[in-house]
């Protein structure tokens, strides 16, 4: 099936209008075709309905049941992934590493690569407060989306639809060890590497009820990546990410080029320090205000101690 395009929104009415049941199936086929699987339509339409629009239409099902079982489908199949791809943990471990897939946020990540907002059935009063992207609103239709998929194709589709939402975010929680919190992961790289402690330079732009947050995290006055997101925690776990990453691949290079034996964190802080001014001038220049010494943005010390 085919990937194009955004969709209209536009979900079959009270009265039955044959553009409106057009445009909905047209809508359901391009979701079909991201999830790579086609659906009982009355299944479909169920698992994408929220409480919100089911109200203000007399009552109609919601898919609140469908998130139910799919909550349970989704923890089955990350939780039976987790014990095979890591049989020395303890049961403890193992909780942490599947809370860091099966949350909302997690959740959410995967609904917008999917662009499944687009596709959900919202009342106007919360189409009018931003329900599209709000993360638990995502994540509920993507569990009843799961849920739907089970239902139809029972459990070796859902699965299948599961490993190849999710199998990169489980590979992301096994490398960080818990919690997918960038920000530990960084300090812990960082003092193992003894570069110090990680800073974050944030701004922020855009009218109150739709600020974009923008961080740059640096390590010893260098920067190392930027993040943006709509809260100042999700600009700095990106950036977090980003600095983690670059930090990472520029020690190996150091160490395989045999650059500062036993110090290889000193080789990539040396090779990064050209780039800094260019990532914190990003902040800079999405606060509008002067780069990058110019510190219109607030650094903040990340003092959270290692997990």
């Amino acid at each position: 099936m085919s990937n194009a395009g955004t969709p209209k929104n536009a979900a079959p009415g009270k009265g039955g209008d044959s553009a409106e049941l057009v445009d909905a199936a047209s809508s359901h086929a391009v979701l079909e075709g991201r999830l790579g699987y086609k659906l009982e339509s009355a299944l479909l339409v169920r698992a994408l309905t929220h409480r919100s629009f089911a109200y203000e239409n007399g009552g109609l099902p919601t898919n609140e049941r469908l998130e139910f079982l799919g909550d349970s489908v989704l923890g089955l199949v990350v939780t039976d992934t987790l014990y095979r791809m890591h049989p020395d943990l303890p049961e403890g471990q193992l909780a942490k590493l599947r809370a860091a897939v099966v949350n909302s946020r997690a959740l959410a990540g995967v609904a917008r690569g999917l662009d499944l907002g687009a596709f959900i059935r919202l009342g106007r009063g919360e189409e009018g407060t931003g329900g599209r992207d709000k993360a638990s609103i995502l994540a509920d239709t993507l569990e009843a989306v799961i849920g739907a998929v089970y239902l139809d194709q029972e459990l070796e589709a859902a699965s299948e639809l599961v490993h190849r939402l999710f199998d990169p975010l489980i590979e992301r929680s096994s490398n960080l060890g818990a919690g997918l919190d960038w920000k530990t992961s960084l300090q812990e790289l960082t003092a193992a590497e003894g570069l110090g402690v990680p800073e974050y330079l944030v701004s922020e732009t855009g009218p109150d009820h739709e600020k974009t947050f923008t961080a740059a995290a640096r390590v010893g006055g260098v920067a190392y990546g930027t993040g943006t997101g709509r809260s100042k925690k999700e600009a700095e776990q990106q950036a977090a990410e980003a600095a983690w990453r670059a930090i990472s691949a520029r020690s190996e290079a150091a160490a395989v080029a045999g650059a500062g034996a036993g110090k290889p964190a000193k080789g990539a802080a040396d090779s990064a320090k050209g780039a800094g001014p260019s990532v914190e001038g990003q902040v800079a220049q999405a606060d509008g205000g002067p780069a990058p010494d110019g510190r219109r943005g607030e650094p903040s010390q990340d003092t959270t101690a290692p997990r």
